[in-house]
């Protein structure tokens, strides 16, 4: 009785809805006009549907889907089958280009089952009613609701062409699966465009949206076939297919190629989204709060910077990056064939150093989508790899020394701070050469003191460390000793300015652009000179030494130039190689996420061999 009395309501607040809107203009008409009134409370200038975003790799392949739950592929009405439309007008509304929105026949017939069932089992809906409730509203089977459903169909009836309506419905209604529009729907269960789809297929589609749940092909496969068969009886009927062609259409076999969702290459992906945040971040001038040391301000920028991601991302772009998907394969297989066991771990980074792209990432041996990445999350002591950047360059750039200089390689005592050599042994003068290819330390740290602590850092500024301070410009930095440290990723960033001098964060985004190809996104970096040649020419001669007679002999092999430098932090917790080649710059780090010694595998060198392999891969 109640649901009757409900409906009686809604079926006289129809005509009481237009006398609200048409017979009161006069008094209206003295503030806003009842159009006015709606377009304050109501406005659908624009109805944007969400849709499936992409990343791509430099070769164009796809690699990830990005839709949150909800794909959906936009159609134009030009692109969907007229059959399709057909068959939603006949099984949904049948009256849909005779009302504006609201058919008080439906509503009555709707009206007299619900009275005989005590509730709201028939909604008595048109399309432009189905298409507010899915895209505006909720799907709660409530008389608020309902009301709400009548002004929103009237809006849209108002605002948009009757075309338009239907494209945005067949865009908008749920196929399951996490399918919206008939293009996702058509993708998932087979495995094909709609333009491609046989008519049975077509069908057996438009049977769905009806009820979702209980005609979902993947549990309900038998309720979705008889549905079908269903809806082309009633096109039999309205005369919009003949008899003989919609027996032979029940007929036909329905084969379902259910599609996966692409999601590759997570290590990579989780780092591009990361990224895609510091992109739009700085395009829309919230780096410098998000930043800051107002927390207030941090706080607003993080929720403008959210808002604006999701709103692109909901918009269906594509996010094109400079992914070698053979390098992320060879380094991903290189990773887990030398630390494949126990608990320890590993990173790699790869960088083409010509155009400062980000052509590889491994955030572990094994990870997963979203998880800790070890390539730019995790910020480790950098042992000896620091050297090259703090001690070495500095001096040089500072000096002009040539790398046959002699520097003491004796013990070294500063205020009860006594670092050792490996193994404490201990030299006498030494040439630099000879110093860095050993990875000596009391040399090192004689240079850092010559620069001065202060210019030197000063130096290592020009790399952005974002964990590096001003408490770490102490001696023991000049060895690695930092209070955080830093990432595989800012290492190897800083190692490419020993390509040519200049510095320039890498990049995983090349651009990102609209479905019309447009470019909405693109970094606007400038790179900075940090060396010059004559230091660069050294330094690469160094680096090079140490693949020859040095500590990473086993890194060599034939190429145009290589060249790079070993790290290990106390105890062998982590062990490091970061290393050039004629057309890359490649950082490797292993260890384990709670830092313990590493000496079971120390003296096999699992970071050389994974650096060598990966740089084989690029070079070769």
């Amino acid at each position: 009785m109640r649901a009757y009395l409900g409906y009686i309501t809604i079926f006289f607040s129809i005509p009481v809805l237009s006398i609200f809107i048409f017979l009161s203009y006069q008094e209206w008409s003295l503030a806003e006009t009842p159009h006015q009134v709606l377009d304050k409370r109501i406005p659908l200038d624009t109805v944007d549907l969400a849709q499936t975003s992409y990343m791509t790799a430099g070769n164009g392949k796809v690699i990830s889907e990005i839709s949150n739950g909800e794909k959906r592929i936009y159609l134009e009405l030009d692109d969907i089958p007229v059959f399709l439309e057909d068959l939603f007008i006949v099984t949904e509304d049948q009256k849909f280009y005779e009302h504006r929105g609201i058919d008080v026949t439906a509503i009555s017939r709707a009206l007299l089952v619900n009275s005989k069932k005590s509730a709201v089992a028939q909604g008595g809906s048109t399309i432009t009613q189905q298409l507010a409730r899915n895209v505006f509203l909720t799907h709660d089977r409530t008389y608020n609701r309902k009301l709400s459903e009548l002004l929103y169909a009237y809006q849209l009836e108002r605002k948009r062409s009757k075309s338009e309506i239907i494209e945005l419905y067949m865009n908008a209604i749920y196929f399951n699966n996490g399918a919206y529009g008939i293009e996702a729907a058509s993708q998932f269960y087979f495995s094909k465009s709609t333009r491609d789809l046989s008519k049975a297929e077509i069908a057996f589609l438009a049977a769905i949206p009806n009820n979702p749940e209980l005609y979902n092909p993947l549990k309900h496969f038998d309720n979705t076939k008889r549905r079908q068969e269903r809806v082309l009886k009633q096109m039999v009927v309205q005369g919009k297919l003949k008899q003989e062609e919609c027996d032979k259409l029940i007929k036909k076999k329905i084969r379902l190629d259910l599609s996966t969702n692409i999601d590759l290459y997570p290590d990579y992906v989780t780092y591009v989204h990361q990224e895609l945040k510091d992109l739009v971040a700085s395009a829309n001038g919230l780096t410098k709060s998000l930043n800051g040391l107002d927390e207030g301000a941090r706080n607003h920028a993080e929720a403008e910077l959210n808002k604006q991601v999701q709103k692109l991302l909901k918009s269906g772009v594509t996010i094109h990056t400079a992914l070698d998907i053979n390098l992320q394969t060879q380094a991903k297989s290189a990773i887990q064939s030398q630390i494949g066991f126990n608990d320890i771990e590993g990173a790699s980074v790869v960088i083409q150093h010509h155009t400062h792209q980000l052509v590889s990432l491994i955030g572990g041996k094994d990870y997963k989508k979203n998880s800790f990445n070890r390539a730019y999350q995790s910020y480790r002591q950098p042992g000896s790899t620091i050297k090259p950047l703090l001690d070495y360059a500095p001096y040089i750039e500072e000096t002009g020394a040539d790398i046959n200089q002699l520097v003491s390689g004796a013990s070294y005592c500063s205020n009860s701070y006594c670092p050792r050599n490996y193994n404490g042994a201990t030299y006498g003068l030494v040439s630099i050469k000879k110093a860095f290819a050993q990875s000596y330390n009391t040399p090192a740290i004689r240079l850092f003191e010559k620069t001065g602590i202060e210019k030197s850092f000063k130096y290592l500024n020009a790399f952005q460390f974002k964990k590096v301070s001003i408490h770490d410009q102490h001696i023991s930095s000049a060895i690695g000793g930092f209070e955080y440290g830093m990432s595989p990723l800012e290492l190897t960033n800083a190692f490419t300015s020993f390509n040519d001098g200049s510095y320039q964060p890498a990049r995983a985004i090349t651009k990102i652009t609209d479905q019309e190809g447009n470019i909405l996104y693109k970094w606007k970096n400038q790179s900075k000179n940090v060396w010059n040649k004559d230091t660069v020419n050294k330094i690469r001669q160094l680096l090079h030494e140490v693949t020859v007679t040095g500590t990473a002999r086993s890194a060599y092999f034939p190429t145009e130039y290589i060249g790079g430098k070993t790290g290990t932090t106390n105890d062998a917790k982590d062990i490091w190689f970061v290393g050039l080649t004629g057309n890359y710059t490649t950082g490797v780090w292993v260890g384990k996420d709670k830092p313990a010694s590493l000496q079971s595998v120390y003296s096999r060198q699992p970071q050389i061999s994974i650096w060598k392999t990966i740089s084989q891969a690029a070079e070769y």
